[in-house]
């Protein structure tokens, strides 16, 4: 069994999602929705196929689309026993930086939520790391840091208060030495597992369309970077899921 933390798995994604989920059916799979089309397609899903899990939530970069009403179907919507967080939600300055106010004011009305709920966030968090911070020091919600790409500072003050950090295929990539440097410095109790279907496949697959089964290739090159065997790693990144995301029954 391998549980991938973050996942966009639905029709919008894949023309062959019936397959792809036949694929995944030794996998646990916590599938996040971005906005009220995807938030009901992963409820959906969660409630028709037992290793599937829904995050909830509003992506910043539909910030402009939400309402108050949006806030209250998605609150209404964490009542169902299958939602095990609010995500992906968060800050992203990178394609559009003149409404940060109103980015920030959605990311704290779902950490509010998170708290009244008791439930964790997965963050979105692209070219806004500071304020990101910022806003989870304040609110102190459980936060898993999805697709980490700052510096092992950074993962180490994310850490400090109660956050735990998302690495997947970009870890493979040959290039990247800093998430490698990451990996290298966190204790493996730090981390979570995540693809972040369809994108980023590792390699050798990378460009190609991502799902679950290819995290393989990123625990074997966790294990690597922590000279541990890839059994002793995966074992530990399970766990880590299924005690964040209170994965009730999952062994």
């Amino acid at each position: 069994m391998i549980i991938d933390t973050h996942a966009h798995i639905y029709e919008s994604e894949y023309d062959n999602l019936d397959e792809i989920i036949l694929k995944l059916k030794n996998f646990i799979v916590i599938n996040n929705g971005i906005n009220e089309k995807t938030n009901k397609m992963v409820l959906e899903m969660a409630d028709t196929y037992n290793n599937f899990y829904a995050a909830i939530g509003y992506h910043p970069e539909n910030v402009d689309e939400i309402t108050d009403w949006d806030l209250e179907i998605l609150e209404e919507e964490l009542k169902n026993p299958k939602v095990v967080a609010i995500g992906e939600i968060g800050l992203d300055y990178h394609y559009c930086s003149d409404n940060k106010e109103k980015q920030k004011e959605l990311f704290i009305k779902q950490l509010e939520l998170a708290k009244k709920y008791n439930k964790p966030v997965i963050v979105h968090s692209r070219d806004a790391v500071e304020d990101t911070f910022n806003i989870l020091n304040e609110y102190r919600v459980r936060a898993d840091i999805h697709c980490f790409s700052s510096s092992t500072e950074m993962a180490e003050r994310f850490i400090k208060i109660g956050s735990l950090i998302g690495i997947g295929g970009t870890v493979t990539f040959k290039n990247n030495k800093k998430t490698v440097e990451v990996v290298k410095n966190l204790d493996l109790s730090k981390i979570l597992l995540e693809t972040d279907s369809p994108y980023l496949a590792p390699e050798p697959l990378r460009g190609t369309k991502n799902d679950s089964t290819n995290l393989k290739y990123v625990v074997k090159v966790i294990a690597d970077i922590k000279g541990l065997d890839e059994e002793t790693v995966l074992n530990k990144l399970n766990q880590n899921a299924i005690e964040f995301f209170d994965l009730k029954g999952v062994k």
